[in-house]
């Protein structure tokens, strides 16, 4: 599974319903949302500032994150920003792999 950091800011209405519903229903929500597309909440944060919330969730695939990104989109409620992380092992065997490559200009 691949691990993404879901970065949320509520807009007004997604206020409202978080006013009415309360955090723990929202995490619910979002904890089934993420299932649905095969993936769990790792951990789930109410903040301040920029975001409101901050979820890490394990998701099978890039097309199960699109596919929630597009949910969560579409929904009014939200908006959002996806992000992919990598594991110290994936960097590992990232920098392992040989290629070459000319910077522009050279």
């Amino acid at each position: 599974m691949a691990k993404f950091l879901l970065e949320v800011s509520y807009t007004a209405q997604g206020a409202q319903g978080l006013l009415k519903d309360g955090g723990t229903k929202r995490r619910a929500v979002a904890s089934a949302a993420i299932a649905g597309v095969g993936g769990t909440v790792e951990a789930f944060y109410y903040a301040f500032g920029e975001n409101d919330v901050i979820v890490i969730a394990d998701v099978p695939d890039n097309q199960s994150a699109v596919a929630l990104s597009l949910a969560l989109a579409a929904s009014g409620a939200v908006t959002s920003k996806t992000t992919v992380l990598l594991s110290p092992e994936d960097i590992d065997a990232a920098v392992r792999k040989s290629l070459s490559y000319t910077p522009p200009g050279r």
